[in-house]
């Protein structure tokens, strides 16, 4: 497990470069002595591994940027992926004060020749559009919910998309949670497009999106706690954590109303990853410990089962 003891861990990715496994994620000192207050004093650390198991701790990629700045309050989730020219893209969110607490997301962006040493891009390349997002100013949500940039190439070779943990411009406060959308021709250039679903599937906002295909079939990761989503599906007694849900191919559809529970409020920001094996393995970090206290750290991989595509994990 990665828990380094002077540090909250929480959000993080996985990058496989063929020979090491790459871990960005997120921390805050433990000196903060309160962990809600991790959020924002993230920075996100680098950690290097073999077997996804023991890691050594590296430079750290991101810290936020001087005021002022899209990312001057946190650097928070993103995602990684090589262009064609070799160089790395690191995608993350920038989160920026607003007024009484509030937060603004953007999505910026780094580059690096070699996973180590990050230089950030000018930013913001990407932020919510009142024609299909919600904004700070109108009112219905703590913050504008506008990050963790999950980048793909597109399957049929036209450029790169971004999914984005967007909520849209109608529809009850509540249940707004979308997956947005960006497409980009060379992975600098971008333009924002409208969500690849709709409002009303139960959801405040989804979180950390991923892409992964288990035996032939494409399913979106996400993740939402009970307190985020809906009334009528929190409702059900959910606990809420790991999500996924079919999807009829990268873009969607996703069944996000059918979405399945695979772990509790103990586990949250599930990925699956590929081990040496070929076999695919399931991390998160550990959320919910005893009487609902944060812990935090990465768990070791757990194996992933799927029957009838129903995939359970552990």
């Amino acid at each position: 497990m990665f828990d380094p003891p002077e540090a909250w861990v929480w959000d993080f990715w996985v990058v496989d470069d063929g020979e090491q496994y790459h871990l960005f994620f997120l921390y805050a000192s433990r000196a903060l002595k309160n962990p809600e207050a991790r959020h924002y004093r993230a920075s996100v650390g680098h950690a290097i591994s073999s077997d996804l198991t023991c890691w050594t701790r590296v430079t750290d990629a991101l810290v936020r940027s001087d005021v002022p700045a899209p990312d001057d309050l946190a650097t928070w989730t993103g995602s990684v992926i090589q262009g064609p020219d070799g160089l790395w893209y690191l995608f993350y969110t920038g989160a920026t004060a607003a007024p009484n607490g509030a937060n603004v997301q953007t999505i910026c962006y780094a580059t690096s020749p070699d996973l180590y040493e990050w230089t950030k891009a000018p930013g913001p390349i990407l932020r919510a559009d009142p024609r299909w997002y919600e904004l700070l100013s109108d009112g219905q949500w703590h913050d504008e919910a506008f990050r963790d940039p999950f980048v793909f190439a597109d399957p049929a070779g036209n450029g790169w998309h971004l999914l984005i943990t967007a909520r849209a411009n109608h529809g009850p406060s509540d249940d707004r949670g979308v997956v947005g959308h960006a497409w980009s021709p060379n992975l600098t250039d971008w333009e924002l497009r409208p969500p690849l679903s709709r409002p009303g599937q139960g959801y405040g906002q989804l979180e950390v999106f991923e892409l992964v295909r288990l035996q032939g079939r494409d399913y979106l990761v996400f993740n939402c706690l009970a307190g985020d989503l809906s009334a009528a599906h929190r409702a059900s007694g959910t606990t809420g954590g790991v999500w996924l849900a079919a999807a009829e191919s990268p873009l969607g559809p996703y069944d996000l109303a059918g979405a399945q529970l695979v772990t509790g409020d103990d586990l949250y920001v599930g990925r699956f990853v590929t081990a040496r094996s070929g076999a695919p393995v399931f991390l998160a970090f550990r959320n919910a410990g005893p009487g609902g206290t944060f812990m935090g750290g990465i768990t070791d991989p757990l194996p992933v089962s799927v029957v009838n595509g129903s995939v359970s994990v552990g």
